[in-house]
């Protein structure tokens, strides 16, 4: 494993020297954990092993960039004292990715991600390989139940030996605490309204509010300001900011789901049809049909959720887009931006950080399919 945490320094947030040293970090933390493991284990030793090559196997660093830019943007700089206790705070979030990612892709009965099987497939292949007894899909969502909960404990561990001086700890917790309740209530809402079948715009914006806008930008922009010791206003701002580009970006991938590339998505295409996802695209989609061609709706309702084929995935893309639905989300999206933007323009953010979370608004929203 690689050495602990260095000094950061100052690069533009989304440069890849920031993505090296969040990795850095994460490659020092596992490795104190090292003498907790051992003793164990093996199994619990791979276990550990296949958790950090899913954390480090790749990805953007989204939530540790906001996180980093908030502080900066709140006056902080990358020479302070404190930057490399923040800087691994800040890290932390990928462990919390890490949990999200794991079980969802379990909730979702997903198979692939990032091009890698997931981590219930591959303890499924594991099992099989080995012809050990018992049921090897029940033992493969054992195991990453198991391994997406150390995921979360580790970073609350994480966060705890950062070495945040006690100001900033006392400022963050909470911060952090409403995040991780925030992150669990929204994937709870998700699953009930594809049972309860909630179709309505409004279930699933507070779905994106929750499972992805807070723990993705809103959040991570307030443990930096927090972190620093920010204003209530800058706070405020952050928060308005960071909830509708958060919105914004899952309703990005709310098309990717349908539209996107598997070469971009790391997943096959359509894969949330297949998944039966009532994102605000179906619902938008729903709400047209009901109202203008209930052929349509029939179809759409009958489809998700199945095996749908490639043939199939493609004419219900052409439904959903002769409906309006995509039209209405693209709308919806550029009208959250444009928000966001503004509110962040009236901030009290360094001009550096603005400039900053500017770009990487525009990135996590842009059009990509």
């Amino acid at each position: 494993m690689s050495a602990g945490p260095g000094t950061p320094t100052r690069h533009p947030v989304g440069a890849g020297s920031l993505v090296t040293a969040v990795e850095a970090r994460l490659h020092g933390f596992f490795a104190t954990r090292k003498e907790i493991v051992e003793p164990l284990g093996p199994v619990f030793v791979d276990a550990a092993r296949a958790l950090q090559d899913f954390v480090l196997r790749g990805g953007k660093r989204t939530r540790p960039a906001f996180a980093w830019t908030g502080w900066l943007g709140a006056g902080r700089h990358p020479e302070d004292p404190e930057a490399d206790a923040v800087l691994t705070a800040c890290a932390a979030l990928e462990l919390v990715q890490a949990c999200a990612l794991i079980h969802d892709d379990i909730i979702d009965s997903s198979r692939t991600r990032r091009g890698f099987p997931t981590v219930h497939v591959d303890y499924e292949e594991r099992h099989r390989d080995q012809h050990w007894a018992g049921d090897p899909d029940h033992y493969g969502t054992s195991v990453a139940i198991l391994i997406g909960d150390l995921a979360l404990a580790w970073a609350d561990d994480m966060t705890r030996e950062a070495g945040l001086e006690a100001g900033a700890h006392a400022r963050f917790a909470p911060v952090w605490a409403a995040m991780r309740t925030e992150v669990l209530g929204g994937q709870l809402l998700d699953i009930h309204g594809e049972s309860a079948g909630d179709e309505t715009v409004e279930a699933a914006l507070r779905i994106n509010r929750y499972k992805t806008a807070a723990y993705t930008i809103e959040r991570p922009l307030h443990m930096g300001a927090a972190l620093a010791g920010a204003d209530a206003d800058l706070v405020a701002a952050y928060r308005e900011f960071g909830t509708d580009i958060g919105i914004a970006f899952q309703l990005r991938d709310d098309l990717l789901g349908v539209f996107g590339d598997p070469a971009v998505t790391g997943k096959p295409s359509g894969d949330d049809l297949r998944e039966g996802k009532r994102t605000v695209l179906i619902a938008e989609a729903l709400q047209r049909a009901d109202a203008t061609n209930p052929e349509a709706a029939a179809l759409i309702r009958r489809s998700l959720g199945t095996d749908v084929t490639p043939e199939q995935v493609t004419e219900l893309r052409a439904v959903i887009t002769d409906l309006g639905a995509v039209d209405a989300v693209e709308a919806r999206i550029t009208d959250l931006t444009d928000r966001a933007l503004t509110a962040l323009e009236a901030s009290t953010a360094t001009t550096e950080a603005k400039r900053q979370l500017r770009a990487m608004a525009l990135a996590a929203t842009a059009r990509a399919y």
